[in-house]
């Protein structure tokens, strides 16, 4: 083990796309570095999503002590900001009995939340969202890109055009402040009290793609319909919006056959798994590796690598 004589805190965080193995990294780099695991793959904060989501089996689990996982409700709402709260607070709690924490997780949006939070919006009162929405379903998608172009030429310039719920925001914010959206990004400095070491895993299309197909098999194997059917019920809820559910209440409703519905499992699980490698890839300062690497080669690199931070 290093020696840390400048007290400082250490947040390994390990990224990269769906059924990579960020999971078994995770628990070689935890057992490592005698610490614990703070999990950011939003999917698996919810207790009854279990075989769907790739939650760690009761083996890995008691591997390395882990957090947010299955720790809340598909009837709870949880978002990226309770999230980012509530894991720094648990890192300080964490960093007050060592100087190492694990960070493993596919959502982006969550890990970012963590490493660097979100920027400072102003409060908006609730009737300019509802008039925005209101003619948006009146004037189209259309009116969004119109209007955004209007008040905030610099964000409509890289927002997607097609993303109606990020055009909304900015509006809202715009309208609602006065003040052009974008003048508000990137202005407040989180400040953290650790340091991060980013690991990405990487795989080329075609590994990762059989990787992907191989676990979809495992999971109908282990009994993903049956947990689906248990589900259905509530398949309106946010939490259930997500791949490897929709599919299957699809098939529930007679829209597709079983057959058709693990090939779409596959393939939209393929699709996002571009998706998490196209975000990540953005990620500044990662050190990128290849899957096939042993865990316990690239445990040690860490160690190395910590000692240039």
């Amino acid at each position: 083990m290093m020696e840390n004589s400048t007290n400082r805190k250490y947040l390994i965080t390990i990224i990269g796309p769906t059924a990579i193995g960020k999971t078994a990294l995770g628990i070689e780099v935890a057992k490592h570095f005698s610490c614990e695991i703070i999990s950011a793959d939003s999917r698996q904060f919810f207790q009854e999503m279990s075989i769907g989501t790739a939650v760690p089996s009761a083996e890995e689990l008691a591997a390395a002590s882990h957090h947010f996982i299955q720790n809340k409700s598909i009837f709870e709402e949880y978002t990226v900001g309770d999230f980012e709260r509530d894991a720094i607070a648990k890192l300080d709690e964490l960093y007050q009995a060592n100087d190492f924490a694990v960070m493993v997780g596919g959502s982006g949006l969550y890990i970012d939340a963590v490493l660097k939070g979100f920027d400072d919006f102003p409060d908006i009162d609730p009737t300019v969202r509802e008039n925005i929405i209101a003619d948006y379903k009146t004037k189209g998608i259309e009116y969004l890109q119109e209007e955004l172009q209007r008040l905030d030429p610099a964000y409509y310039g890289r927002v997607a055009k097609e993303n109606p719920q990020r055009m909304m925001r900015a509006l809202e914010v715009s309208i609602g402040s006065g003040r052009p959206y974008s003048s508000f990004l990137n202005i407040k400095k989180n400040s953290r009290a650790f340091t991060p070491l980013i690991i990405g895993l990487e795989a080329d299309r075609a590994a990762m793609y059989d990787r992907i197909n191989r676990r979809v098999d495992i999971m109908i194997e282990n009994g993903l319909i049956e947990e689906a059917r248990t589900l259905y019920p509530h398949k309106k809820l946010n939490a259930l919006q997500t791949v490897g559910y929709r599919e299957l209440f699809s098939y529930f409703d007679g829209e597709i056959s079983l057959e058709f519905a693990i090939e779409e499992i596959k393939k939209n699980t393929r699709r996002f798994a571009k998706r998490q490698m196209t975000w990540f890839k953005r990620t500044e300062g990662t050190v990128w590796l290849d899957f096939m690497i042993p865990h316990e080669t690239i445990a040690g690199s860490v160690e190395k690598r910590l000692l240039l931070l």
